[in-house]
């Protein structure tokens, strides 16, 4: 039988995890890799994704773009542990009640970190993050299951379920946040529009279970 491989963690894993080597030189007590995180995620906020670049966080922290080499090494990096500060942890809200009560509270506060940093959906999916924030909410999840009859790969399909649901949720919401801010138009107004024009084109003959929906 083969010996297990020590996985050779990337460097952004490490940082997040806190156990990646530190610079040696460079602005240690004005520069660090919070704060370099930090200033990226108030870019992200204020105008989206897109406009993250070393360049932009180097500015806005009044320093060069290489000097932020020495903490964080790729943007990759950079986007990773951005999406690890958004994320957060779990609060203790969700430890109380049973399980239903549970999942339906992380439901609820990962729709709501998704409004807060709607920037966080336009991060590509390339695998489940193994920092430690994404492994708290994972644990969470698992941890409102225990004591279920479900098996450990059922309880996974259904933590899955429920954090597939609340980022499909938080990408319609944010949607509807970003029309609003660029039509200027209320939340209230736009859905009186779409059911305006749902009524008019929607009839029983050609759609008869979605005329039904609409009319109730």
């Amino acid at each position: 039988m083969a010996e297990p491989v020590d996985p050779e963690l990337p460097r952004g894993v490490a940082l997040a995890w806190g156990i990646a080597a530190s610079p040696q030189r460079g602005p240690k007590r004005e520069m660090s890799v919070e704060r370099i995180v930090e200033a990226a995620v108030d870019i992200a906020d204020d105008d989206g994704l897109g406009a993250v670049s070393m360049a932009a966080v180097a500015a806005r922290l009044g320093y060069t773009p290489m000097s932020l080499y020495r903490y964080v090494t790729a943007k990759d990096d950079l986007i990773l542990l951005m999406q690890e500060e958004a994320t957060g942890v779990p609060s203790d809200t969700s430890n109380e009640g049973g399980w239903r009560q549970r999942l339906t509270a992380l439901y609820g506060e990962q729709v709501q970190l998704y409004l807060r940093h709607p920037w966080v959906l336009d991060i590509p999916i390339s695998g489940s993050p193994a920092t430690p924030n994404s492994s708290a909410w994972m644990d969470a999840g698992l941890a409102a299951l225990d004591g279920t009859p479900l098996t450990p790969p059922e309880r996974l399909a259904v933590l899955l379920i429920v954090t597939g649901h609340s980022r499909w949720t938080g990408m319609v919401l944010a949607g509807y946040m970003r029309a609003e801010s660029e039509s200027g138009i209320g939340g209230d107004e736009i859905t009186r529009r779409e059911d305006a024009l749902y009524r008019e084109l929607i009839t029983a003959d050609a759609y008869p279970h979605l005329r039904a929906a609409i009319d109730d």
